[in-house]
C-alpha cells in the first residue's frame, strides 16, 4: 500500500509541476508591457526570494552549508559556478521565446531534450540503451536531418534548449550537487546581472508604475518555487521509468499552448515530417518507459522490494565518497567547536570562582 501511495503522490506532483511550468510559459503575455528579457530578470529575483523563504520554512539551510564546506579546490568551485550562466540563458529563453514567436521552437527543444540526454548517457557514461531507445533516437535524428536537408538549418532556439541543458546536468552530476543547493547558488550568481539588466532597461520603473505587477511578480516566484518543489517530490517518489514518461507532459502542454493561445502554426516550428518523426520517437519512448516500469514492478514483487526511487542524477562512486567524507568532516568540526565553547565557558566560571 505504501508503494502505491507513493506512486500516486509522485504522479500527482509530476503532473502538477508540468501544469505550473506551462502556466509560466504564458507569463510574458500577462506581464506586458514588460519585455521577455525583463520578465526573465524578474523571474530570477522572485525565484530566489521564494527559494530563500522555502529553505527557511523547511529549515534546510544547514544542508546547504554542509555541502558548500565540501568544496575544497579551485577546480571544484569553477565546476560548481559554471552552470549558472547556462541556467540563466535557459530561463531567459523560456520567458522570451513565447512573446517573440518562438514558442513552438522551445517546445520542440524540450521534446528532444530527453532523447539527447539518453544519447549522452550512452556515449559519455557508457549507459546501456534499450532497442526501443535506439529506435526513438534514430526516428528523432531522421526528423531533424530532414529539416536540415530541406531548409538548411534547425531553429537556434530548439538547439539552445536541447543542447544547452545537458552540459548543465553533467556539470551538476560531476560534483553531485543537491538540486536545491545548486539552484540557490545559480540564482544568487545571476542576481547582480539581472539587477543591472532591469536598471538599464527600465524594468523597475515599469513594474512600479503598474499595480498588476504587485501580485503577478510574487505569483511568478511562487509558481517557480512550487513547480520546482513538486518536481523534486516526484523524482523522489516515482520509479525512474515512470518519472521519465511523465516528463513529456510539460512539452505536450507547451505545444498545445503554442498552437492555441500563442496562435502559432506548425510550419513556424518545422516541417510536418519532422513533427511526425518526433511524435513517433516520443511514443516509442513512452512505451519503453511503460515496459520498464512494469518489468521493475514485477521484479520488485518477486524479490519483496519496493519500487526503485529516483534520488536525482546519480554521481560517480568516488565523487559520492568525496562528498560524504567532506560532510562528515564538517559535522565533526561543528561538534568539536561546540564542545570547545562549552569548555571555554567552564574555564571562565572556574577563573571567576578562583578570583572570588
Amino acid at each position: 500500500m505504501l508503494t502505491t501511495n507513493q506512486t500516486f503522490q509522485g504522479t500527482v506532483a509530476a503532473v502538477s509541476s508540468s501544469f505550473l511550468f506551462s502556466m509560466m510559459f504564458l507569463f510574458g503575455l500577462f506581464m506586458l508591457p514588460l519585455t521577455g528579457t525583463q520578465v526573465a530578470s524578474w523571474r530570477v529575483l522572485m525565484m530566489l526570494l521564494s527559494l530563500v523563504i522555502l529553505l527557511s520554512l523547511t529549515k534546510q539551510w544547514q544542508h546547504v552549508f554542509d555541502y558548500v564546506k565540501t568544496l575544497k579546490t579551485l577546480k571544484e568551485w569553477l565546476i560548481f559556478i559554471l552552470p549558472a550562466p547556462i541556467l540563466g540563458g535557459q530561463i531567459w529563453l523560456f520567458m522570451w521565446a513565447p512573446v517573440n514567436g518562438f514558442g513552438l521552437d522551445v517546445t520542440l527543444g524540450y521534446f528532444l531534450l530527453p532523447l539527447v540526454m539518453i544519447v549522452l548517457g550512452r556515449f559519455f557514461y557508457r549507459e546501456d540503451m534499450s532497442v526501443l531507445q535506439y529506435a526513438a533516437a534514430i526516428l528523432a535524428a531522421l526528423g531533424i536531418g530532414y529539416d536540415i536537408f530541406q531548409y538548411g538549418s534547425v531553429s537556434w532556439v530548439t538547439l539552445f534548449v536541447c543542447l544547452g541543458y545537458p552540459p548543465y546536468y553533467l556539470l551538476r552530476r560531476t560534483l553531485a550537487v543537491p538540486p536545491i543547493t545548486g539552484l540557490l547558488f545559480d540564482l544568487t550568481l545571476l542576481t547582480p546581472v539581472v539587477l543591472i539588466m532591469l536598471y538599464l532597461t527600465g524594468g523597475f520603473s515599469v513594474a512600479a508604475q503598474n499595480m498588476k505587477f504587485w501580485y503577478l511578480l510574487p505569483l511568478l516566484g511562487a509558481f517557480s518555487a512550487l513547480a520546482m518543489s513538486l518536481t523534486m517530490i516526484a523524482s523522489s517518489k516515482l520509479p525512474v521509468s515512470l518519472f521519465g514518461a511523465l516528463s513529456y507532459i510539460e512539452p505536450l502542454l507547451l505545444f498545445v499552448l503554442s498552437i492555441t493561445v500563442l496562435s502559432q502554426s506548425l510550419d513556424e516550428g518545422g516541417s510536418l515530417f519532422m513533427y511526425g518523426m518526433i511524435t513517433l520517437a516520443l511514443v516509442v519512448m513512452i512505451i519503453d518507459s511503460a515496459i520498464g516500469y512494469l518489468v521493475r514492478q514485477r521484479n520488485d514483487r518477486l524479490h519483496g522490494y519496493r519500487e526503485p526511487q529516483v534520488g536525482g542524477f546519480p554521481p560517480r562512486r568516488h565523487f559520492i565518497n568525496q562528498r560524504i567524507d567532506g560532510v562528515l568532516k564538517a559535522h565533526r568540526f561543528r561538534k568539536i567547536r561546540r564542545y570547545q565553547k562549552k569548555m571555554d565557558k567552564i574555564q571562565q566560571k572556574l577563573e571567576q570562582l578562583d578570583a572570588k
